[in-house]
């Protein structure tokens, strides 16, 4: 019998890397597309050291159509689709929130728009936390409604959600699981690969464990004085391990799904603070990180973590790995790119 083969668009990022070798893990052949515009091959490389063997790539931009034909035409046996390929920084999409309209939402389009002429009806879709914005009700669960998104991140993945619903109710064939994720960290175990930040880091741990190994003089914690137990801001942090394996859980499901249109979360369910997060690296690492408490940063918000109810209960699935695992893991990859560089 021939294994599913799953087009990953973004398959050289950080989850869409992780969540190949998961596929790869549970039999099945992932298709890597991605314009490494926001990556490099490092990751496929890893990638590939870890599965054994080499992988199918394809340098393409998924806002364009015809580029996104020839995968197409050339996989004909294609039988889903893991959508990954977007800008991802919050702060960045404040500044130049054009960029990230027409990144984020171009690339669904072109790929709802070729997969409908290869008549491929199967996908599961990035979303995130931040289509809630900051709900009134926490832990936040599906039925929760939008608020006005707080950066033009989070409006691209709200109208994103909107387009896939949209489409699900015009064509009756197509199935989507949208998986809303909280907050991914961590490396693959192995060590080989792991979140790869180009220039200064967006997110936090990259920017923690460059701060350990010499690379940042210094790491800001953005506010210290939020409605919160220690006045930084909550978190639902989610090794990255766990959040791969959530998408084999999803493409298991989507034909079996209550539903065409299914929105998941994809979180711990366990709130975390950023200073918990960083006193925690320090104990799992020993290492004394030089920190210090800056003004709120533009585009954050104060406190969100995830009712992981639907989760289990459609997807089988709940996270195995802790906060120390992913922080011990994210060191381990940020001591292995110090080397490396040496």
């Amino acid at each position: 019998m021939s294994k599913k083969k799953v087009l990953v668009t973004g398959g050289a990022g950080y989850i869409g890397a992780h969540t190949a070798a998961e596929l790869v893990l549970a039999g099945m052949e992932p298709i890597l597309v991605d314009d490494l515009s926001r990556s490099n091959m490092s990751l496929v490389e890893g990638l590939e050291q870890i599965c054994g063997r080499k992988m199918l790539f394809y340098r393409i931009d998924c806002k364009d159509p015809i580029q996104l034909r020839t995968v197409f035409h050339e996989h004909p046996d294609l039988t889903s689709v893991i959508h990954f390929a977007a800008f991802k920084s919050v702060g960045e999409s404040v500044l130049q929130p054009l960029l990230y309209h027409r990144n984020n939402l171009g690339s669904l389009v072109s790929l709802l728009e070729v997969m409908k002429e290869f008549s491929l009806k199967h996908l599961v879709f990035s979303s995130s936390c931040t289509v809630y914005g900051q709900p009134d009700v926490i832990p936040v669960n599906e039925e929760a409604p939008f608020k006005r998104a707080e950066s033009a991140y989070g409006a691209t993945k709200q109208m994103c959600e909107r387009i896939l619903e949209d489409e699900t109710k015009a064509d009756e064939q197509l199935r989507v699981v949208s998986l809303r994720y909280f907050n991914p960290i961590g490396a693959h175990p192995s060590g080989l690969m792991g979140e790869l930040p180009i220039g200064t880091p967006n997110n936090l741990v990259p920017f923690i464990t460059q701060t350990a190994i010499g690379k940042r003089e210094k790491l800001t914690i953005f506010g210290n004085d939020y409605n919160t137990p220690d006045g930084s801001c909550l978190r639902d942090f989610i090794h990255i391990v766990d959040l791969a394996q959530a998408h084999v859980k999803a493409l298991q499901l989507i034909d079996t799904a209550p539903s065409h249109y299914e929105p998941i979360n994809v979180g711990s369910g366990r709130p975390v603070s950023v200073l918990e997060l960083v006193n925690t690296f320090m104990s799992v690492t020993g290492v004394v990180l030089n920190y210090s408490v800056g003004p709120r940063r533009p585009g954050d918000i104060e406190k969100v973590y995830a009712d992981t109810t639907k989760s289990f209960r459609l997807l089988n699935w709940k996270t195995k790995l802790t906060i120390e695992d992913a922080l011990r893991d994210a060191w381990n990859w940020e001591k292995r790119l110090s080397h490396a560089a040496d």
